[in-house]
């Protein structure tokens, strides 16, 4: 039995994973070692960490440790990004023989059948910070969250998060028409979507999220709890080695 928590922490796993791995070491001293395993492998792309196990490993020994902020779901940790509707329908069609198959591919297949199947739903965004007045937004496709930026294998789904500036970069999606998707898809890997006249952006530390009907959540790829929902950022909460090189985050302090 350990009386003390460890210096540091190696996980291999998918975002996932490493998310929950996060929340146990948050707020520690110990510092987490992330051998990207999964399919997204997003955390690892945020960070610059090679998704070769080899060069992997290397970062463990040759890295250098920084610290990252941590989003909160009613307490429940994502390092990534947390969303409601059309993502958690493309996580329910995201079979693990089609992840095996297909990788990273299989993200976009599954969201054309989660597509065909989504019922839009009522979202209401309050702010109890008073940074933001509430927003009410009828006819949703989907609510992102970003402490991080990238989600599914690399999609710009919270193009302006950082995953060490302190803040949740929340985007709400309306329904709208199949051509505004279309035209919204081939923006996604720049982030530029959010400029899109049938997406509300906001920057905020604490969201408070109730959507009608009520939705389950997909925290990093996991589908977990449901809204209403308050999310929230956890400053510096995780210490991560990253390369030598690697400018997705800093160390600010202990």
């Amino acid at each position: 039995v350990m009386t003390e928590p460890p210096d540091l922490l190696v996980v291999g796993g998918g975002d996932g994973t490493i998310g929950c791995a996060a929340g146990q070491v948050a707020g520690t001293r110990t510092v987490l070692g992330v051998l990207p395993l999964g399919t997204a492998n997003d955390l690892a792309r945020t960070l610059q960490i090679p998704g070769d196990l080899r060069a992997a490993c290397a970062v463990l020994t040759e890295g250098k440790d920084v610290d990252v902020d941590l989003g909160r779901a009613d307490g429940r940790p994502f390092l990534n990004v947390a969303s409601a509707g059309l993502s958690v329908a493309v996580t329910d069609a995201l079979s693990p023989a089609l992840k095996r198959r297909l990788g990273p591919l299989a993200y976009p297949l599954a969201a054309v059948r989660a597509y065909r199947r989504h019922e839009p739903f009522v979202a209401r965004l309050e702010f109890p910070d008073g940074d933001h007045p509430t927003l009410i937004v009828k006819d949703v496709l989907q609510v992102s969250v970003g402490n991080g930026r990238h989600f599914g294998g690399g999609a710009t789904v919270a193009p302006l998060a950082d995953i060490d500036d302190h803040a949740l970069d929340v985007a709400v999606v309306e329904q709208g028409r199949l051509r505004d998707h279309v035209s919204m898809a081939r923006l996604v890997r720049s982030g530029h979507f959010v400029e899109h006249e049938k997406v509300h952006h906001r920057t905020t530390r604490r969201v408070r999220l109730v959507t009608d009907p009520p939705l389950r959540l997909n925290l990093d790829g996991e589908v977990v709890g449901g809204t209403p929902t308050t999310f929230e950022v956890q400053r510096n909460a995780v210490h991560v080695r990253v390369p030598q090189h690697a400018t997705g985050a800093r160390h600010d302090g202990d």
